[in-house]
């Protein structure tokens, strides 16, 4: 079972040594921008680590957006996210399940989806899984309710897409921790990756707030019952820098037996 944390992505092996982490997750560009990776100096040394690497794609990408400025772009920058991952040997691209304007029907975000994947299979395929967060907030989001979610995978489930489950923001969005894995799984029929936050905000409140495990409104056995159940690797995007997540870390490896 590995478990490591979100870090910088200057250095990311550096960082997964300073916390004990025996995986990272990253970003190749701003995240609040739409600018395509580059090739990285440090390529060859990531991939041939033992430490486990995910990729995290910007949080501007918002491919079920009915507005084409925003989707077609998103397409676009999601297929240049996951060549690039790829070329880092990572296990997987992560990204949000993302929104259709207030007032918009959720069924064409759940299309839109669907022809990111179309769009991805005509510019040759995904070199690796993309994996689908669901998220905390908002009424008009394709990944926050988890009867939205199966609406979603009718779509993108035959393309292979994979799921990534969010601690907090399942808990924000509204959703019960207890059994959740086994909810997923009768949706998705996976889970490759959990995000093990806690929630600075209350259930249901949709903020999308982290703190670190304990420290917030989620009981951590909820967390760790959530990774031992999936057999998932999971990633940390706690506060506290090296301190904060180096005893995140410690603690969900120590309680879940990793």
């Amino acid at each position: 079972m590995r478990i490591g944390a979100h870090v910088d992505s200057a250095d990311p092996l550096a960082e997964a040594a300073a916390r004990g982490a025996d995986a990272v997750q990253f970003f190749l560009t701003d995240p609040q921008k739409y600018n395509s990776p580059k090739p990285r100096e440090d390529a060859e040394r990531i991939r041939a680590s033992e430490v486990e690497v995910f990729v995290h794609a910007p949080y501007i990408v918002n491919v079920a957006s009915p507005n084409n400025r925003i989707r077609i772009p998103s397409r676009k920058l999601l297929m240049a996210h996951a060549r690039a991952a790829a070329e880092l040997g990572a296990k997987g691209l992560i990204v949000h399940g993302g929104h259709v304007g207030a007032g918009a029907d959720l069924a064409a975000g759940f299309a839109n989806w669907r022809k990111a994947f179309e769009y991805a299979e005509s510019e040759g395929g995904l070199p690796l899984p993309v994996l689908i967060e669901n998220t905390a907030g908002g009424d008009n989001a394709c990944a926050r309710r988890f009867d939205d979610l199966a609406r979603l995978w009718d779509e993108v489930g035959r393309f292979g897409a994979g799921f990534c489950l969010d601690t907090c923001h399942a808990f924000a969005g509204g959703e019960d921790l207890t059994g959740i894995v086994d909810r997923i799984k009768s949706i998705t029929g996976r889970i490759d990756l959990i995000h093990a936050n806690d929630s600075k905000g209350g259930f249901d409140s949709g903020q999308d707030r982290h703190d670190n495990i304990g420290n917030g409104k989620i009981d951590p056995e909820l967390v760790v019952a959530a990774i031992r159940a999936s057999g998932a690797p999971a990633i940390v995007e706690t506060p506290g820098g090296v301190e904060g997540q180096t005893a995140d870390i410690a603690l969900l490896r120590e309680r879940a037996g990793s």
